[in-house]
C-alpha cells in the first residue's frame, strides 16, 4: 500500500504492523488531532502511540484496538477465501 493523501490508498487491507501504524497516523492527521491528544483520548501513552504509528510489531493488541476505535476506525477479519479486497 502506498502512503498518499488519497483516502482510497490510505485505508484498506492490512498485512503488516507498518500498515496499521500508517493508517492510524493518516487518520489522526486527517482529523487534525495531535499525537498527545489522540493518546489521551485513547488512554494510552504518547510513547505507545508513537511506536504504534511507527509500526512496532509488539504493540499490545488491546491498546491498538482502543486507538483504532477512538479514531473512528473499524477492524474486520475475513477468511482469505472471502476477502472483499482482492489483490
Amino acid at each position: 500500500m502506498k502512503n498518499t493523501n488519497d483516502s482510497k490508498n490510505t485505508y484498506g487491507k492490512v498485512t503488516t504492523a507498518e500498515d496499521v501504524g500508517r493508517i492510524i497516523r493518516a487518520k489522526r492527521k486527517e482529523t487534525g488531532v495531535r499525537q498527545d491528544m489522540a493518546a489521551g483520548m485513547s488512554e494510552v501513552g504518547t510513547k505507545f502511540l508513537s511506536q504504534l504509528e511507527n509500526g512496532k510489531e509488539t504493540a499490545e493488541l488491546g491498546k491498538t484496538l482502543r486507538v483504532l476505535r477512538k479514531l473512528g476506525l473499524n477492524v474486520y477479519i475475513y477468511p482469505r477465501s472471502a476477502d472483499p479486497i482482492k489483490d
